[in-house]
Parts: C-alpha cells; structure tokens; sequence
C-alpha cells in the first residue's frame, strides 16, 4: 500500500513527538531490561524515514538503539496508513511479541553474518521489547571515502564484493529459512507496492507537497509517471528458483564502514537478507552511490571519476560472464537501479515536513527535478530496445550530469 492510500481511521494521524517519545521510551525500557541497573543515557538521534534511531550510552558502553513501528516506515506511519495513534500503539503492543517482528529477523540476520564470517558485521548487544542495540563500528565510511578519494571508486566496490562472495553462493541461501528474510525490503516489491493501481497514481500526485514548490511538484509528478510506467513495463520476471542467492539487500556507502582503512575488509550494519539475483546487491549500491553524488555534488572531476569507477567495477563483474549472460546482468542492474532510486526519492518527498530528514535527504529533495531528468532519460534509453551496454554509457553520462 502506498502512503497515499485512503485511511479508514477517523482519528488523526500520529504526530511526530508523541511517535518519538514513545520510542525513545520504548529504547529506555528495553535498555533497563537487558542491562539492569546501569546507567542508560540517550544521546543524539540518527535522522531515518524507515526506521527510529538514536545512539545510547548504557553503563559506559556506546551503541546504536533501533526502534521499528510496526515494520513500517516512519512516512507511512506519520501518514497514518496503519491507522490514528491509538491503533498504532495497540497494534505496536501486539507486533513485538512476534516471532517474525521485522527486527527480529534483523538480529537473526546479523548473527548468522557472524557465524558466516563474510561478509563482517555490526555486534548486535541486545535485542527486548521490540529494540535491537547494536555495537558502533568506528572507521570512514565508503560514502566519506569515496567523496576523499574518488579514484578508489572501483577498487572500494571491489573490496565490498570480494566480501560478498561467499554470501552470493547458491548453498549458502540454505542458511536461512525463507521466513528469516526481509523481503518487504526488496527493491522490486517496494516498488509494486508503492506505484500499484490508482492509489500509485494519488501518491505521485501528493508527492512533494510538504516540501516542494507547486512548479517543482507538478513537474517531478509528470516525469515519474512516465519513469514509472516504463519500469512497469521492464520489471524482471519471477525468478527460478536456481537462480536466486542470498543478497545482502540493503547496500548503502553510509552503512559500509572500514574500520582498517580503505585497504582492509569493511564491515556492513543493516542487513535485509532476501533470495534474488545478485545483481540487486551491485543495483541497489550503485543506486546509492548516485543519489551520494547527485546530494554532496563534489564537482565535475570527481563525479567523473567516480562514474569511471563505477563503469570498470561493472566491467569487472561481467569480464567471466558469457556475452548473453552479462547484458542480461547489466539489464537487471539498470532497472533496479532506477527502481531504487525512484522508491527512495519518493519517499523523501512524501515525508511529513515535521519528519527530520537524513543528511543527503534535504539536498535530494531540492535536487528532486535533476533527480528525476535523470531517471527519465535512463528509462527512456532502456525502453528503447538499446543494447543494454549502451543504455550503461548513457547513465554513466547522466551520472556525471547530476553529479557535475
């Protein structure tokens, strides 16, 4: 369901202090339960459109605290698609006794990263009352090292997919039991979910009105119906069940960190484990890394070194595959690249004007017109029938555009 679905609640929407300080009491509680009597102390909040989060100090020890209303994101709960505040917390009561509660499986994830070995993961410290704490990693993020050294683009990537490996193998999909997965996280299902039927259609319509002027609403709407049309239109096909791996799910430069330095093993935080093709893991990061660019614009050179690195990554990749079978990869990449992209865009657009955003939030909202051209103009030349080799030129071009 898009946030733009009809409510049926009659009463109104949860406000962001009250759905705030419920959380923060909710992290204070769990704290207290896992760790009793220390000394818990909140400190700063971490600005997300999915999820609560806030650093904690419990007894000395720094972690992370992550709060989940309902599995859904915040947009859609200030949105009022699961119903006024009331419901909300009645049904909050009932979804953290859940075996299958979306952090949960989270925690659950994180441990079997750790006893896989590869790729490294955060610590995960606690898990109660619907909270997991999780051990800070401390080191540059790719995000920070790409924008300090653009000309370590391929090489990073590089490092971040050797990690990856033993992940993508066939027989390590077994580890996890399908009902461990996240799969309302898959790229592809979020973007069915949002862009479904007539309430697809009300939701591009509202988009932005909290946060863009009527030209730039009217615009960014006009481009993104026909960028979402094309992709409806490209979606993969059901996977064979042969086809599918376990795929990290959730590749972003913000949550990839080299504790060691740009030459050691990173170490990943917020995993989405889900079965796809491995190519949504390589789509979903270079989608990312492409709004990083497109929000901190660090110049014409360094866009265009970062779009080079982002190509001879890609042709790494495709060097053992047969000629068919890398157009074929390359052809997914691209259209969960745009799918990503539209999704996360969307969602910054749609958040309440009271919602705090994350750091490169702001910046995509007001660059959401180039944002979107772009999207548009990678579409149209992926719908076209163009080799998907030459589609791959034109969007590393329109990196460098919005990047530049």
């Amino acid at each position: 369901m898009s946030t733009a679905a009809a409510r049926t609640s009659p009463g109104p929407v949860p406000d962001v202090a009250e759905v705030f300080a419920f959380a923060q009491d909710e992290i204070r509680s769990a704290a207290a339960e896992l760790w009793p009597g220390a000394r818990v102390e909140l400190s700063s909040h971490i600005p997300s459109v999915t999820g609560y989060v806030h650093r904690i100090r419990v007894g000395g020890r720094e972690l992370y605290a992550k709060h989940s209303f309902l599995g859904m994101s915040l947009v859609s709960i200030l949105h009022g698609v699961a119903g006024d505040w009331a419901e909300v917390q009645r049904a909050q009561a009932v979804y953290v006794q859940r075996p299958d509660a979306l952090l949960v499986r989270e925690a659950a994830q994180l441990r079997l990263l750790a006893d896989l070995g590869r790729p490294r993961v955060c610590e995960v410290a606690g898990l109660a009352r619907g909270v997991l704490f999780t051990a800070p990693v401390p080191g540059p993020t790719l995000a920070a090292l790409l924008l300090r050294d653009p000309t370590s683009t391929a090489g990073l990537f590089e490092a971040v997919f050797t990690d990856l490996h033993r992940l993508h193998r066939s027989r390590t999909a077994q580890r996890l039991a399908p009902a461990g997965t996240i799969s309302e996280r898959s790229v592809a299902a979020t973007f069915q979910r949002k862009f479904n039927g007539i309430s697809g259609q009300t939701y591009l319509t509202r988009l932005g009105a909290e946060q863009c002027t009527e030209a730039e609403q009217a615009e960014v709407a006009a481009l993104l119906r026909a960028v979402v049309a094309r992709l409806h239109r490209m979606r993969p096909t059901a996977l064979a069940p042969g086809q599918a791996v376990l795929t990290y799910g959730d590749l972003k430069p913000e949550h990839l960190v080299f504790p060691d330095g740009p030459g050691g093993r990173p170490v990943l935080i917020d995993p989405s484990l889900l079965r796809a093709r491995a190519s949504v893991d390589a789509a979903k990061l270079t989608s990312r890394t492409v709004l990083l660019l497109a929000s901190a614009r660090p110049g014409a050179t360094a866009a265009e070194q970062i779009a080079d690195g982002l190509g001879a990554f890609a042709e790494q990749r495709m060097r053992a595959m047969a000629p068919k079978a890398a157009r074929s990869w390359l052809r997914e990449l691209l259209i969960v690249w745009l799918m990503d992209t539209v999704n996360i865009l969307t969602t910054f657009l749609s958040a309440p004007a009271t919602l705090p955003l994350p750091p490169r939030g702001r910046p995509l909202v007001e660059r959401a017109v180039a944002v979107c051209t772009m999207t548009d103009r990678i579409s149209t030349a992926l719908g076209s029938g163009l080799d998907a080799h030459r589609v791959w030129d034109t969007a590393l071009g329109e990196t460098k555009a919005v990047a530049g």
